[in-house]
């Protein structure tokens, strides 16, 4: 008995020690695993997804963990598009959606949440989460595919929605939701899944105001050419969609709120030099801050060299919303020029003017900046007019029309890195010209970029053969 509690002392006087000894030492919690980089994971839905004879109000949705959901409305995607909203709630792992609007018989419904649903703690995005139901005794099973492409540019635009409408009549974009709303991914392809047997009158629409309405002719839009059975086998249908009318600022200014003028009563401008030196393939630019009231050529001056040469033949343009005023003028290369300014050659809308006589001396750049290029091209068919767009930094820069020849040859042309595109002028006015809808269906004239991009070296040749 001596000897087991000997035994016990021991062993509880090592204890004191060990634990007095380490009082001093540092706390290392324990290391976690790897971030989490999965999103939440469904574990049940109740009714079960793809029910049919649905007669309920209330879908719920459990998850692997707990949930936050975000931007509802701008993410959520119920269609056939109801008159009221459902209402979305979401508790610890658990998302409810309760239905406000009545539901159309013998009707397939899909709920797409597209990006609402994250996880709680890492914010990773459970994309595209779907939910099929039916208020009948089948899913419908009809689908329509394509693409929608901007016409001016050839490129997509996954911000537009595309719409399914089921009556004919032009006024219906106006004045109703559609039947079916989808979203375009980043590539600019749809998909409706699960529709009727039925026909549909598709449309795109850039929907900034959450109407799915077509308001403005300012606002993207595009429509199918003719309508879509889905009973029938239907090819991938592309869209091009414009804007009928381009937004433009107004020409005046009024002196009131964020447009009232400051203390500052000098006149502001920029010029579209690039470090004192003018482009020699572009005409010299003064881009006003505020639109002018006044111009008066005669008080505005050319001329060249170091000894103010006076030069002749050149002449001003001024465009129509009086912000912008171009020289035209035979540019010599490396050449210096002065514009000489008066003091009220220019007034703006506000009253503002040069406070003294002014002087802006630029150079015009050398031929050695300048390469020459040549481009020959394949498989253009010369009868659909073809147009050459140069894209510099996302804008048009320079357009040739074809005429018998696909070649394309400038002796002196502007060294970077182009994108081409290429229009089918069918109007043959050189312009890309955008579509119109009601009443008369004409769809935009059409641009189709290059793959490929060439780039325009200083100093020498650039030949390149390219393809459609």
């Amino acid at each position: 008995m001596k000897r087991i509690l000997l035994f016990s002392f021991l062993v509880l006087l090592v204890s004191q020690i060990t634990v007095l000894n380490s009082g001093c030492a540092n706390i290392i919690p324990p290391q976690g695993g790897p971030k989490d980089s999965i999103p939440p994971q469904l574990i049940k839905a109740t009714p079960g997804d793809s029910a049919r004879n649905f007669t309920g109000n209330k879908i719920s949705f459990s998850f692997n963990e707990f949930i936050d959901v975000q931007n509802v409305q701008e993410n959520l995607r119920l269609s056939p598009v109801p008159k009221i909203n459902p209402i979305i709630e979401f508790k610890l792992n658990t998302m409810t959606v309760k239905l406000k609007d009545s539901l159309d018989a013998n009707t397939t419904y899909t709920l797409n949440f597209r990006e609402a649903i994250k996880d709680f703690t890492e914010g990773n995005i459970l994309k595209g989460f779907t939910y099929v139901f039916s208020t009948g005794p089948y899913l419908d099973s009809m689908e329509v595919t394509g693409k929608v492409i901007m016409a001016e540019t050839g490129k997509a635009d996954s911000t537009l929605i595309v719409m399914l409408h089921t009556s004919a009549d032009d006024s219906v974009v106006v004045k109703d939701k559609p039947r079916y709303v989808t979203q375009l991914d980043n590539k600019g392809n749809f998909v409706f899944k699960n529709l009727p047997a039925k026909t549909f009158y598709l449309y795109a629409l850039k929907d900034e105001g959450g109407t799915y309405r077509y308001y403005s002719d300012k606002t993207i839009f595009a429509f199918a050419s003719k309508p879509i059975n889905t009973q029938l086998k239907n090819d991938s249908i592309t869209l091009y969609a414009y804007a009928a009318q381009p937004a433009q600022q107004s020409a005046t200014a009024p002196a009131t709120g964020k447009n009232k003028p400051d203390k500052d009563t000098r006149l502001k401008y920029q010029t579209s030099l690039t470090g004192d030196q003018l482009d020699l393939l572009s005409n010299f630019s003064m881009t006003f801050d505020t639109p002018l009231k006044t111009f008066n050529s005669s008080k505005i001056k050319l001329t060249s060299d170091t000894t103010f040469i006076p030069v002749t033949g050149y002449k001003f343009e001024k465009d129509s919303l009086n912000k912008k005023i171009q020289l035209v003028n035979a540019w010599k290369e490396n050449t210096v020029y002065n514009l000489i300014m008066e003091k009220d050659f220019a007034e703006d809308s506000f009253g503002k003017k040069l406070l003294k006589t002014d002087t802006l001396t630029f150079k015009t750049k050398k031929l050695a900046d300048y390469g020459s290029l040549k481009l020959r091209f394949r498989n253009l068919d010369t009868t659909k007019h073809p147009v050459l767009f140069f894209v510099l930094n996302d804008g048009v820069v320079k357009t040739h029309v074809f005429g018998n020849s696909t070649d394309f040859s400038q002796a002196i042309f502007l060294p970077g890195e182009y994108e081409l595109r290429i229009l089918f002028d069918e109007n043959k006015n050189g312009k890309w010209d955008p579509g119109e809808f009601f009443g008369k269906h004409k769809q935009p004239e059409i641009v189709k970029p290059l793959e490929r991009k060439i780039t325009v070296k200083a100093g020498g040749q650039n030949e390149f053969d390219l393809s459609l």
